[in-house]
């Protein structure tokens, strides 16, 4: 058994009935008891936590009880070898919880004296300098207000050094030809929400392990970029919160609100934001009226809601009438696809651009459920010159798209996949929109199928919204474990007209793709009148 006062006092907290939290950190308690605090062969570096503790108090602010329970597990050791126990920390929370006010203070410690490991580098990165620099120029003003730390660093407006370890802070902006070979210590990722994928971690991780006791910070609010690397963190943590991954180095203090309807009881705003546990410091205090000033706000100005649960509760919720479905909607279309032998199927294609995206698919109906089964292909220079944030090679991998080096997508490519669809499934018709059918109608019909025209797609989208909605909202639509036809549907905008119709249009005309989405929904206009239920029939049932 193991034991840390901080540690002590804060799960005392909870366990008295002091403090709320939320499912996350009740999980992360019962974690720690059971699998960290009973073992024998680790130890808190007493005087490590002490000094940070000192230090943060004497240059920067007395420690919220959150905060020391986090850093005395930033200082978790194996007995055996010394190495740190928790290698990396996710740490989440609503806006002002002070996450950035902790780690500027761990930053200066982990290059003082007191930290006591030469070299020990730090770079702070995030996707805007503006971001990057929150805590770098925290920490410069800092010590530009002491004459005591001036004779310890070295500073100047790129990087801070500490004149005794050697070590150096400097902040990034997460693209990663930005990366120069600096032999870090620890590496900080700022507003890790908007990381679409894991390169901008795998490169700066990559310069870890040549110094003491790495370590890695993942920091931010929750925001609207769905199935990029936070979520693949947040499924990692609840993962380990959950007791399925028990060897791993990840340290996951995730605050939020359990439930939606938890933000009209401010007592329980502390879920969210441990800053508001009583008693409050001053600064709590300012903040929590700041945030019952917005929370008003809402009743004059509702269109804030969804920026207010999102940044202020850590709750990420969305106005369901600009987009197609939830996104816990659209998740559920990760379901098995059923035996689709001998049904009854329609293609859909879109194919707006021959320089881009083009999308085929085809679409089944078992019993209430649409399967949509579906493949795209894009041209390597687009992807060149916009550089999409999502991980279009992993996709590729997956094998749900196809890279092709043309100066314009051949109509080979959708012929030939439409002809194996046939040759598998008996597809006949193929419904496309008629602005661009023109560059591959021909073919398709040299080929025999039946082509269906769509002259005003917009159109289709208001008769088929309630369908749509209906659909998602049940669970009867199926894609099988598509990321792609995820984040297409998630780059749906929905736009609603003076006449109360409905559009599905893009949230972003150049890096949001929804070609896939435009694709199955050509297919569904058709599919009542095309797809029948199959059903088992009996030779006893036929009347010779």
């Amino acid at each position: 058994m193991i034991s840390n006062k901080y540690v002590d006092e804060y799960i005392k907290q909870y366990e008295s009935g002091n403090i709320k939290l939320n499912k996350e950190r009740v999980l992360l308690i019962g974690f720690l008891k059971k699998h960290v605090l009973s073992r024998d062969d680790l130890y808190f570096d007493e005087e490590q936590i002490n000094n940070f503790k000192r230090f943060t108090a004497k240059w920067y602010f007395p420690l919220e009880p959150f905060q020391k329970f986090i850093a005395a597990f930033v200082f978790l050791f194996y007995k055996d070898n010394g190495r740190n126990y928790f290698r990396k920390f996710l740490i989440m929370m609503g806006r002002g919880g002070g996450k950035n006010g902790l780690i500027t203070a761990l930053i200066n410690f982990f290059i003082s004296e007191l930290h006591g490991i030469p070299k020990y580098n730090v770079s702070i990165v995030a996707n805007s300098e503006d971001q990057a620099k929150t805590s770098f120029m925290e920490m410069y003003e800092t010590i530009e207000e002491h004459k005591v730390l001036e004779g310890m660093f070295y500073k100047t407006k790129v990087e801070i050094k500490n004149n005794t370890t050697k070590s150096i802070v400097k902040y990034r902006t997460s693209n990663a030809s930005t990366k120069d070979g600096l032999r870090d210590g620890c590496v900080i990722y700022d507003e890790i929400h908007q990381y679409e994928t894991n390169e901008v971690v795998r490169v700066f991780s990559s310069g870890l392990g040549k110094v003491k006791n790495p370590r890695e910070f993942f920091i931010g609010t929750d925001g609207y970029v769905r199935e990029g690397y936070l979520d693949k963190m947040k499924e990692r943590a609840n993962n380990i919160l959950e007791g399925k991954e028990l060897n791993d180095s990840l340290f996951p203090f995730i605050c939020k609100l359990d439930d939606k309807e938890e933000v009209e009881d401010i007592s329980k705003w502390e879920k969210a934001n441990p800053m508001f546990c009583e008693p409050r410091s001053d600064y709590a205090e300012g903040l929590f009226y700041i945030v019952q000033e917005e929370y008003k706000d809402l009743a004059n100005d509702p269109s804030n809601r969804e920026e207010f649960m999102t940044k202020r509760m850590n709750l990420p919720e969305v106005n369901l009438n600009k987009v197609v479905a939830s996104w816990e909607e659209v998740l559920a279309t990760n379901r098995p696809l059923p035996d689709l032998a001998h049904r009854t199927c329609v293609g859909g294609l879109d194919y707006a651009s021959i320089k881009d995206f083009a999308a085929v698919g085809l679409l089944f109906k078992v019993e209430n459920d649409y399967v949509w089964k579906s493949h795209s292909f894009v041209r390597k220079e687009f992807l060149d010159t916009v550089k999409l944030k999502a991980p279009i090679k992993e996709w590729e991998r997956l094998g749900l798209l196809t890279i092709v080096d043309e100066p314009s997508i051949d109509i080979h490519h959708i012929v030939n996949w439409f002809v194996n669809a046939r040759e598998k499934y008996g597809l006949t018709k193929i419904v496309a929109d008629t602005f661009r059918l023109d560059l591959v109608k021909t073919a398709l019909a040299a080929e025999g199928f039946e082509l269906e025209f769509i002259r005003n797609p917009k159109a289709i989208h208001s008769l088929l919204a309630p369908r749509v909605e209906t659909a998602f909202a049940n669970h009867n639509i199926i894609f099988g474990d598509n990321p792609l036809m995820r984040w297409y549907t998630n780059n749906v905008y929905v736009h609603i007209k003076k006449d109360g119709n409905k559009e599905y249009l893009k949230k972003d005309e150049f890096r949001r793709k929804t070609d896939g989405f435009q694709a199955f929904i050509h297919a569904l206009f058709k599919a009542d009148e095309i797809l029948v239920d199959d059903v088992d029939f009996f030779l006893d049932d036929i009347d010779f």
